[in-house]
C-alpha cells in the first residue's frame, strides 16, 4: 500500500483538491527557518483569505523540525518528515471531519476499531467541553472508555499568543502485542497518536478575550512515517518500507549489519535525507555558517562523523550513493528532487570534501585535548579553536565531550562567537509563531517593494535578472537575484531612483486569479513556477510589474515611503543580494 496515494485519492473522492507541497524554505517568513507543519503555509487562508483552489484541500507537506535533533538516533524521531493533511476552510466541520478520519482509518487502512482511542478538549473557563466531537465519536462506535478529555496543554491549538484557535481531537492506535486495555489511558506509551484534527472555531485577541469565528476551519495532520510503522507492524520507524532501501545501502557501504549499529545508521539515513531535501529546495540553500545553510552543514557533518564510527571511508562518495537511493524514492512526488538532483549531489560532495580535510586533524586535536585536560570541562578557548580551526560546530564538540563524560563551557563559547551560537540556538528551538507573524503593515510594504526592485533590476541591470529568494523583517528587506557581476554605483543609484519614481507615481496594485498556464502566457513572472497550484494569484503593479505571488501587498505604491539600498553583496556563485529599507 502507498499511504500518500491512498490518502490523496480518498480525500479527492470527498471533494477535496490536492494542492502542491509548499517549499521547505518558507518565503518572507523570518520567524522560522523551515516549514514545520502542513498547516503553516495555509495560515493566511485559515485567517479568512480565499484559497484559489476552494474550501476543501488536501496534500502531503515536506517538513523539517529541529527541536528533536538530539533525539535522532532513536526509533521514532526524524528531522525531515512528511505530513498528510486535509482542510476545510469554512466548509464542513466536526461531524464530517471526524467521519472522514474514521472512514479512512477503518475502511481504507483496515485498522480494527478496537485498536483506536481518542482525546477531545476538556474545556476551560472560556470554552466549554467539546461534547460535540465526543458525541460524533460515540455515534461511530467509540465507547466512553476509549474517549479521554484533556486540557489546553494537550488538546488545544493556537498559533502564538493570539489569533484563530480551538480544541482538537487526537486519534490513538494501540501499538503492542499485549491485550488491549478496556480503558484508554493517554499516558500509556503503548497508545501512539496517529492523527490530529484541529477545530478552529474561536479567536483569542491580544487581551485574551475569546470570541466565535465567523469562518470555522478544520486543519488535520497525520505523520506519514509513524502511520506507515503502525500499518507495517513495526516499532522501529527505520525498519519500515520508507527506510528499508536506505538502511540496506548503508549496510552495504559499511559492511556492517543494522543490528548493533542502529544509532549511527539512523543518524546517517535521517540526516542525509534531510540534506537532500534542503539542498534540492528551489531557494538554493548551500552549506554555510548562517540560517538554513548552517543547519545543512551541521547535518552533513554529523552524518560524516557517524560514518567514521561505522568505519566507512568518508573520502569515498558514500553520501552521494545514499542520496541516490533517497532521490529515487521521492523524485516522483517532489519535482525539485528530480530537477535539482545534480545540485544535491554536488552539495554533498563539496561539503564532504571540505569537512574531511579538517575532520581527521580535528579528531586528533580532540584526542590530544582529552589527554591534557585537568578538569571535566572543555573551556571556551578550546571549544572555539575546534570551531574556528577545524570547522567543528559547537554541537559536535558537545556531543563528543558528552561521549567522554565531559561538558563544554558553552557560555564562554557564546561570548567568543555569539552570532554563530545564536543562530544555532534559534534554529534548534524550531521557533514557530506562524506565517502571519510576519504579515504586518510594514512587512506588507516590504513585500510589495520586492516586486518593484525585481522590475527595476530587469530594466537597469539585465532582462535576465531573476529573483532567487527574499527575506523580510519589520526592519528591512533582503532580495537575492541572479547576476554575474557586482553592481556598479551607477547601477545601484539608477535602480534606487527607478523604484522611488514608481512609488511617487502611486501606481495601483491589482490582483487577478487565473490558471497557471494563462498567467505564464500573460507574461507573469514567478520565482519557482513549479511550486504553484494550477490556479494562481497574479499581482500587477501598474504596467511595470506582473508576478505570480501569494501576497500580501499594499493597494497603491504611494504607501511605501522612500526606498533606499543599504547594501549590495555576493550571496553565492552567480547570485547577488540587496538589503534595502523603506523610510
Amino acid at each position: 500500500m502507498n499511504l500518500k496515494n491512498e490518502f490523496i485519492e480518498f480525500f479527492k473522492s470527498k471533494g477535496h483538491v490536492q494542492i502542491p507541497s509548499a517549499p521547505l524554505i518558507p518565503e518572507n517568513d523570518p520567524s522560522v527557518l523551515f516549514n514545520t507543519a502542513g498547516m503553516q503555509p495555509l495560515i493566511p487562508y485559515l485567517m479568512g483569505k480565499k484559497h484559489p483552489e476552494g474550501t476543501r484541500l488536501c496534500d502531503y507537506q515536506k517538513c523539517v523540525r529541529l527541536t528533536d535533533l538530539d533525539s535522532i538516533g532513536d526509533k521514532t524521531h526524524h528531522t525531515f518528515f512528511e505530513m498528510l493533511g486535509n482542510w476545510s476552510l469554512g466548509d464542513y466541520f466536526k461531524k464530517e471531519s471526524i467521519g472522514y478520519s474514521f472512514e479512512f482509518l477503518t475502511k481504507v487502512l483496515k485498522i480494527p476499531v478496537e485498536r483506536l482511542a481518542v482525546t477531545v478538549f476538556a474545556g476551560n473557563e472560556d470554552i466549554p467541553r467539546d461534547e460535540v466531537a465526543a458525541n460524533v465519536w460515540r455515534s461511530l462506535g467509540i465507547s466512553d472508555n476509549r474517549i479521554a478529555y484533556l486540557g489546553v496543554e494537550d488538546n488545544f491549538w493556537i498559533a502564538g499568543d493570539s489569533g484563530p484557535c480551538g480544541g482538537d481531537t487526537e486519534i490513538f492506535y494501540f501499538r503492542s502485542e499485549d491485550p488491549i486495555p478496556d480503558k484508554f489511558d493517554p499516558s500509556d506509551e503503548r497508545w501512539v497518536e496517529i492523527w490530529n484534527n484541529v477545530f478552529m472555531e474561536f479567536n483569542k485577541d491580544k487581551d485574551g478575550k475569546i470570541t466565535e469565528l465567523p469562518q470555522k476551519n478544520v486543519d488535520t495532520g497525520m505523520g506519514l512515517e509513524r502511520v506507515v510503522a503502525v500499518l507495517e507492524g513495526v516499532t522501529d520507524n527505520y525498519e519500515t518500507s520508507i527506510w528499508k532501501d536506505i538502511i540496506a545501502k548503508i549496510e552495504e557501504i559499511s559492511g556492517k549489519p543494522y543490528q548493533g549499529n542502529e544509532i549511527s545508521m539512523r543518524i546517517i539515513a535521517d540526516h542525509i535525507r534531510t540534506a537532500v531535501f534542503i539542498s534540492a529546495d528551489y531557494a538554493g540553500i548551500k552549506p554555510s555558517n548562517t540560517d538554513q545553510g548552517y543547519i545543512l552543514r551541521r547535518l552533513i557533518r554529523r552524518a560524516i562523523r557517524h560514518a567514521k564510527k561505522l568505519e566507512i571511508d568518508t573520502n569515498s562518495n558514500f553520501m552521494e550513493q545514499i542520496a541516490l537511493e533517497i532521490i529515487k524514492k521521492y523524485e516522483d512526488y517532489y519535482e525539485e528532487i528530480k530537477t535539482n538532483k545534480n545540485v544535491v549531489l554536488e552539495v554533498l560532495k563539496n561539503e564532504g570534501l571540505k569537512f574531511n580535510r579538517t575532520l581527521e586533524k580535528g579528531l586528533k586535536e580532540f584526542s590530544k585535548l582529552l589527554k591534557n585536560l585537568d578538569s571535566k570541562i572543555i573551556d571556551k578557548d578550546n571549544a572555539f579553536k575546534l570551531y574556528d580551526t577545524y570547522g567543528f560546530p559547537i554541537e559536535l564538540t558537545e556531543e563528543m565531550a558528552k561521549e567522554n563524560g565531559l561538558s563544554v563551557d558553552i557560555e564562554g563559547f557564546k561570548e567568543k562567537f555569539k552570532a554563530h551560537q545564536e543562530l544555532s540556538r534559534t534554529a534548534s528551538a524550531g521557533k514557530f509563531k506562524g506565517g502571519l507573524a510576519s504579515s504586518g503593515e510594514i512587512e506588507t510594504k516590504y513585500h510589495t517593494a520586492t516586486h518593484l526592485l525585481n522590475a527595476a533590476l530587469k530594466k537597469i541591470v539585465s532582462k535576465d535578472v531573476h529573483q532567487k529568494g527574499s527575506n523580510i523583517t519589520s526592519e528591512r528587506m533582503r532580495f537575492d537575484f541572479s547576476c554575474d557581476h557586482k553592481l556598479t554605483d551607477e547601477e545601484k543609484r539608477s535602480v534606487e531612483a527607478l523604484v522611488n519614481e514608481w512609488i511617487m507615481e502611486d501606481l495601483p496594485v491589482t490582483m487577478e486569479t487565473m490558471s497557471k498556464k494563462d498567467a505564464v502566457a500573460s507574461g507573469a513572472e514567478a520565482m519557482f513556477i513549479e511550486k504553484y497550484a494550477d490556479i494562481v494569484n497574479v499581482y500587477s503593479i501598474g504596467d511595470v510589474s506582473k508576478e505570480i505571488c501569494g501576497g500580501p501587498h499594499v493597494q497603491h505604491t504611494g504607501e511605501l515611503g522612500k526606498f533606499k539600498i543599504i547594501k549590495e553583496e555576493a550571496s553565492s556563485a552567480g547570485v547577488r543580494r540587496i538589503k534595502a529599507i523603506l523610510e
